[in-house]
């Protein structure tokens, strides 16, 4: 019996051996509905004066919207994030739900982290990891327990969370290892255990150069880590793969840069190169290094999955099929 995209994508996230047909695929974001299918979001200051009857027909658009996104596209992850609030997130995967069922796998946010501040906030904490660094370790983990306890009524109607606080520039991180260690790991570890304690999937995003913490996140134990940003210094699949391949799924390795400034050769060899080296024994999920954009020429983006569609393919051993 073929597997529905839920269960090709829970294959993938478990590390199980790859089944035969296409490699998943999904995207964090995807802000091209209205190049693609004529029809656009509800966001932002839409919901800031919306009547309770308004702001439910919008949800029911958004649930749908979604859902004709993924069969357009053969998504198996659908990630949440057009809702107004956590309420209104709920509403939105119920919509999804009875829509579909349990077709794709739903994913919403939920990291609770220290990322990369802002560039008016980065001072001060930085400082503040100096200065006071028992009162921001007191804060972290505080915030870890406060987004778990905030997360139980979402794992209701949604199968994982996507942990999107950013961790590095395109150099390297922006804490240093040592740092990292004290001030991230202990809380990304507590915290994904709390997810998986409730049968929840996690997908640990972070854009950037993380060669230098890659091993730390991994041994917190995420089903996956997207977005293996190969533009970034040292970022590279095939390295990454044959590091962590047997310890975590593999989301991403698609560079939004190409997609935006390089030639459809480049585009080609590189979705060639992510294939070639992210698919073999399976936990691979293809998709870009963060999100499709606006702005971006959806032609560009179609044709990654027409790549996709031509190389992305497991055999009935599950061995990916040849790419030249």
């Amino acid at each position: 019996m073929e597997l529905t995209p839920r269960e090709r994508a829970v294959v993938a996230l478990e590390l199980r051996p790859p089944v035969p047909g296409l490699v998943p695929t999904f995207e964090l974001e995807f802000q091209l509905t209205e190049e693609l299918l004529g029809k656009s979001w509800h966001e932002g200051e839409e919901w800031k004066d919306a009547s309770p009857a308004e702001r439910d027909r919008m949800l029911h658009e958004n649930a749908e919207l979604y859902v004709q996104v993924a069969e357009e596209l053969d998504y198996s992850i659908l990630m949440l994030t057009y809702a107004p609030d956590e309420e209104g997130l709920y509403r939105l995967a119920s919509y999804i739900r009875q829509l579909v069922g349990d077709r794709y796998l739903l994913v919403c946010h939920g990291d609770a982290t220290y990322g990369i501040p802002s560039g008016g906030d980065m001072m001060d904490f930085v400082v503040d990891l100096f200065e006071r660094p028992d009162e921001m370790k007191r804060e972290a983990e505080r915030r870890v327990k406060e987004r778990l306890e905030r997360s139980k009524r979402l794992r209701e109607v949604v199968d994982g969370f996507a942990l999107c606080a950013d961790y590095a520039f395109n150099y390297g991180p922006f804490l240093s290892p040592k740092m990292f260690s004290e001030f991230v790991t202990p809380f990304l570890a507590e915290l994904i255990e709390g997810y998986r304690n409730m049968g929840a999937y996690v997908i640990k995003h972070t854009d950037g150069n993380i060669m230098p913490i890659l091993d730390q996140i991994v041994s917190c134990r995420p089903h996956a880590i997207h977005s293996i940003d190969m533009q970034a210094k040292e970022m590279d699949i095939k390295v990454i793969k044959e590091l962590y391949g047997k310890e975590v799924c593999l989301i991403g390795g698609v560079q939004c840069s190409l997609l935006q400034t390089g030639t459809e050769e480049e585009i080609i060899e590189n979705c060639k190169y992510v294939l070639k080296y992210g698919m073999p024994g399976g936990g691979y999920i293809y998709s870009t290094s963060n999100v499709a954009f606006k702005g971006l020429p959806l032609e560009r983006y179609m044709l990654i999955l027409e790549m996709r569609k031509k190389y992305g393919w497991y055999d009935e051993e599950g061995r990916p099929c040849p790419i030249p």
